[in-house]
């Protein structure tokens, strides 16, 4: 077994927040727009390729904001996940142009069924993985200050 890497956009603009919007069988869900890294492939180019794929965006990559891991046996979906390790690394990002409603992702993961920009001040309400990252988003928004490396968290 091996450990993923994994890059995540955080694109806020106007106390907004653009989530890739996902459904399972249970109803829908939302993730931040990004992916897996591949060999030979540097985290920023990760990113980029990612977001074209899920959002149709290009994005510029700022700051690294938080550093998640996911250790699938520790979790709910444990069932499923049980041998996933992933370090997932959160760059807070800005469109480069103006997105446009028309806009298709380009290679959107299987259960993506759009893209939704969610208030900040209602992430507590949908159903966002991970789950925990929703309260250092808000405290990122207020600038309040929390820790980069957020551990083993879902």
């Amino acid at each position: 077994m091996h450990i993923r890497n994994s890059a995540k956009a955080i694109i806020i603009k106007e106390a907004k927040i653009l989530l890739t919007k996902n459904q399972d069988n249970e109803g829908y869900f939302y993730l931040f727009p990004g992916g897996g890294q591949e060999h030979g492939e540097t985290l920023h180019s990760a990113l980029k390729r990612e977001c074209i794929e899920e959002v149709g965006q290009q994005v510029e990559i700022g700051e690294l904001l938080h550093i998640r891991e996911y250790i699938g046996k520790n979790h709910e979906h444990s069932s499923f996940d049980f041998n996933v390790h992933q370090i997932e690394y959160y760059f807070v990002c800005k469109l480069d142009n103006e997105m446009k409603n028309s806009i298709k992702p380009a290679n959107p993961d299987s259960h993506q069924v759009g893209i939704e920009w969610i208030h900040i001040n209602e992430l507590l309400q949908y159903r966002i993985y991970p789950k925990e990252l929703r309260k250092y988003i808000v405290k990122y928004f207020y600038d309040e200050k929390s820790s980069v490396y957020l551990g083993d968290i879902n």
